[in-house]
């Protein structure tokens, strides 16, 4: 397995102002596996300590004194500490907030230091008054793989290859390949243990019986860690989102939950979901200005989750009816294309995303992004649907440098806008010029 995210490994590995780095991702998204393929490839050797198992640690950080603390990390992990070629590794940093702040100290006493340290309910944890070190750390963030990761995996490199060149006739000429690929993507997902089983084995069965089961620590970590009162509220909304995809309008309604819920009831349930990493929240804007943030309308977004795989496990979808025909298209609307496109575009750098929608909601872009100074409306489309009404519309009133369509469509390039398919989803895109 390979994740694009090692590169930026290197690179900060290599800075001459590198500072202690925190990973940042949902539960079970490949943080400790990227933490210690980085240590063993990288270094002469690594020390890894997961502070979930090793809260004895605690008042060892509570006392601030980096000596003590390496002292105590040698003795955990047996390794004898060599600040040039040693990684220092702690996993679910979280779990002791001393551990947390004590980065600081890292960083001000000891900069030569080669630290790494990753959580799962980070955004959570910060929520909790916890004493952040800010400003005396770099962060990066760990997604699911995406498609192109995804085919890395399965050893399809001479596809990958045709997308990074941009070579449009031979990906039109292995069309049907690129479209069976991007089936098992939906599927299967960027989730890495459901990969590595997929591609190891190819049992569409083992591969849902694992989504299952992180599906199942999810809703454990509900249990765990959210406040008492809004664990019930966090399983509606969460058990809510296919369905909440699956309209037409895929704007989040609270009436879904049940009948009279409002917004304030579920606000702290909500917070929690997107703090954990496990939701992204894309509000709408109704103005597409720079900066997007500045027109965003709080109240009206659209709700997804972190994996294309897990909501088509969540949906309870069969393997035969996303494999077999275009029948998925049809009975899921869609839904699963919107939040593949999301999943690959949240796995880029530098691009802010939102959605439009018409005062009288007659037109909507599903996704309106902002990079580079620059505004791109992104019209996405299940099938070989050439018709881009809504796109049109926008193209029409605001006339921006670059429209995009992505869908099952070969690549085409017309006066105002441009089609992607949907396989080639990439960041080259952004830099298409009409």
């Amino acid at each position: 397995m390979q994740r694009k995210e090692y590169t930026n490994l290197l690179k900060w590995k290599s800075s001459k102002n590198r500072k202690p780095l925190i990973i940042r991702g949902a539960r079970q998204v490949g943080k400790t596996w990227l933490m210690k393929e980085f240590g063993e490839k990288a270094y002469k050797q690594y020390m890894y300590v997961n502070l979930e198992t090793h809260k004895h640690l605690k008042q060892v950080f509570e006392q601030y004194d980096i000596n003590l603390i390496i002292d105590a990390l040698q003795i955990e992990t047996s390794i004898k500490f060599d600040a040039k070629n040693t990684l220092i590794i702690l996993d679910e940093i979280q779990e002791i907030p001393e551990a947390l702040n004590s980065l600081k100290y890292f960083y001000e006493n000891v900069p030569h230091y080669h630290i790494i340290a990753a959580g799962s309910l980070l955004g959570v944890a910060l929520h909790k008054n916890t004493s952040f070190p800010v400003g005396k750390v770099d962060f990066l963030n760990l997604y699911p793989l995406n498609f192109k990761e995804f085919l890395h995996a399965l050893n399809e490199n001479a596809l990958i290859d045709l997308i990074e060149n941009a070579n449009w006739e031979l990906i039109k000429t292995f069309k049907n390949k690129y479209i069976e690929k991007l089936k098992q993507y939906y599927f299967v997902g960027g989730m890495p243990e459901a990969v590595v089983e997929f591609s190891n084995n190819k049992d569409y069965n083992s591969v849902r019986e694992i989504q299952n089961n992180i599906l199942s620590a999810y809703e454990q970590d509900f249990s765990k860690h959210a406040p008492t009162t809004i664990i019930p509220r966090i399983r509606m909304i969460w058990n809510s989102i296919p369905a909440q995809l699956s309209k037409e309008n895929k704007k989040f309604i609270y009436g879904l939950l049940k009948k009279g819920a409002r917004a304030k009831e579920y606000e702290l349930a909500l917070s929690w979901l997107v703090d954990t990493g496990l939701v992204y929240k894309i509000h709408n804007v109704n103005k597409p200005a720079i900066p997007l943030k500045a027109y965003e309308d709080i109240n009206t977004f659209k709700l997804f989750i972190l994996d294309t795989g897990l909501l088509s496990a969540l949906s309870q979808l069969d393997s035969h009816t996303l494999l077999e025909g275009n029948s998925i298209f049809e009975e899921f609307k869609g839904a699963l294309t919107e939040q593949y496109v999301l999943q690959q575009l949240t796995s880029q750098k530098d691009l802010y995303i939102y959605y439009w929608s018409s005062q009288k909601s007659k037109a909507e872009i599903d996704f309106l992004i902002q990079t580079n100074n620059k505004i791109i409306p992104l019209e996405v489309k299940a099938a070989e649907n050439l018709q881009a009404k809504s796109l049109k519309v926008f193209a029409k009133k605001y006339k921006p440098l670059l429209s995009i369509r992505t869908s099952m469509s070969d690549f085409r390039k017309e006066t105002w806008m441009v089609n992607i398919p949907l396989y080639t989803l990439n960041s080259h895109i952004w830099n298409i010029k009409i």
